[in-house]
């Protein structure tokens, strides 16, 4: 039984007809705000908006255009239903600004409001920790977000752990699940949080652009970096965190360091350890103890599972110092010994003495003379004694 059936052609064609013969739909004037833009090839993309609905618009002439996102405008022109794409747009002819679109109004207002709080001081943006081994990402669990920060981030470092707290990042209430993750992950066993997610409409990071998010980026303990929408887009959340990423890619390329370049620096110090060793053999050991130092630091914060070789020349490097430290201390003791027994003090308690005269020392008899004064220093005291008589000259 055949069933009778327009094809996919017939009925759009229908459709496109049906808005070319309206007249009500040409040059018609419709107020609403800029979401979406981009240019082309000179050609400008947007959406046109208000609280309940939106407009694909597309301006062929935009070689002047001079409006941005967020922007209330009234444009001119006319629906036009697009065959091929099965698409219907609003092609702009004219445009005029009409005033600051409600949504953008009030993220200036809650932009300045923090501002005048102190939220966006230089003076309070903490400094990325020099070492960093575990990495929290407050996202969504779908999409190319995540997977890129992950690519990214197992590229330049495999070592470092990537912990994701999954979120929603547009819609209802995600500005709420986005601030608990942050407080969580503030409390977690992480060294930098990395808030992002892609781009898209001024309107679908309005999440990012809340009080809620701004408190928890604000009051977090840890290096926050922001890394959400385009290189183009800014959020509340930009301006609060430590660090802005133009986009999620980028912040991991800044906050996970180059192995590679990690290994060369390791190679590096353990060539200065081993001229270091030889230093302390040839009884060179100036610095050998800061330079051992610098290594040790090094090792501990160096996170690569291959270090396990290593351990075996510490260890050597260990024994040795204690080696040199030990015959140094030796050397200490035979010198004090040979020192002490020159000691004055100890010839005293030998039974010997030490005669003065006038406060000078007296080593003969021919220098004293009958009736003369001498001080005899013994191990207990002083004597004052008279000559009455000298034997010898």
């Amino acid at each position: 039984m055949e069933v009778s059936a327009l094809t996919v052609s017939q009925l759009s064609n229908y459709i496109k007809q049906i808005f070319e013969a309206e007249e009500m739909l040409y040059n018609v004037r419709v107020l609403g705000e800029i979401s979406g833009l981009s240019k082309v090839r000179g050609v400008a993309y947007f959406t046109l908006k208000d609280d309940n609905a939106m407009l694909s618009c597309v301006c062929f002439d935009a070689i002047n255009f001079n409006y941005n996102n967020g922007d209330s405008v009234i444009v001119t022109g006319n629906l036009r239903y697009y065959v091929k794409g099965g698409k219907l747009n609003f092609n702009v002819s004219k445009i005029e600004k009409y005033g600051v679109g409600e949504l953008y109004q009030k993220f200036l207002e809650l932009k300045q409001k923090l501002e005048q709080k102190g939220y966006f001081s230089p003076a309070i943006k903490k400094e990325i920790p020099k070492t960093i081994k575990r990495v929290g990402v407050v996202s969504s669990k779908e999409g190319a977000v995540i997977q890129d920060i992950i690519n990214v981030g197992h590229r330049r470092n495999p070592y470092v752990d990537i912990v994701l707290y999954p979120v929603k990042v547009q819609g209802v209430n995600a500005e709420y699940e986005i601030a608990k993750a942050i407080n969580y992950l503030d409390n977690y066993n992480v060294d930098v949080i990395i808030v992002a997610r892609g781009g898209g409409a001024f309107e679908d990071l309005q999440p990012f652009n809340t009080e809620q998010v701004a408190d928890a980026v604000f009051n977090c303990s840890k290096f926050v970096v922001s890394a959400v929408g385009h290189e183009t887009d800014f959020t509340i959340c930009d301006f609060c965190s430590d660090l802005r990423a133009p986009t999620p890619s980028a912040a991991a390329e800044l906050i996970f360091d180059n192995h590679k370049d990690l290994v060369i620096k390791f190679k590096e110090l353990l060539l200065r350890l081993s001229q270091c060793v030889k230093n302390i053999y040839l009884d060179k050991h100036e610095n050998f103890i800061d330079t051992y130092k610098i290594f040790y630091k090094e090792y501990k914060n160096f996170n690569n599972k291959k270090l396990e070789i290593f351990k075996n020349l510490i260890q050597k490097f260990t024994t040795s110092c204690k080696v040199y430290i030990d015959k140094k201390l030796h050397n200490f003791e035979l010198l004090a010994s040979k020192l002490n027994k020159l000691n004055p003090n100890e010839i005293l308690r030998l039974g010997y003495a030490t005669v003065n005269k006038n406060g000078n020392h007296i080593l003969s008899v021919k220098n004293v003379e009958v009736n003369d004064n001498l001080q005899i220093t013994l191990v207990d005291g002083l004597l004052n004694v008279i000559v009455k008589d000298k034997i010898g000259e």
